[in-house]
């Protein structure tokens, strides 16, 4: 399922216009976006949660020449999802 027929499902679903449905469904990924990049933790409870996490620099290799290279340290998004979410899905 893409965005665009999320955003249908929701508007059949709740009875809403694809308009308001659409910015339902922008609003909500803003708003998990913006705590994210404050370093909040996003909660919902029975689907799941957005964190972020750090990862350090770290010397790798090129993997064609072999060379050593420095990767940067990274802000990495992730999700982990819920227990009511894991027993819907089995």
């Amino acid at each position: 399922m893409n965005k665009q027929e999320l955003i249908g499902h929701i508007a059949d679903r709740a009875g809403l216009s694809r308009n308001d449905s659409a910015r339902a469904v922008e609003t909500m990924l803003d708003v998990i976006t913006s705590a994210l990049k404050r370093g909040d933790e996003v909660r919902l409870v029975g689907f799941g949660n957005f964190t972020v996490t750090r990862r350090k620099a770290s010397t790798g290799r090129n993997p064609r020449t072999g060379e050593p290279m420095q990767i940067k340290a990274t802000s990495q998004p992730k999700f982990r999802p819920g227990k009511v979410l894991k027993d819907a899905v089995q």
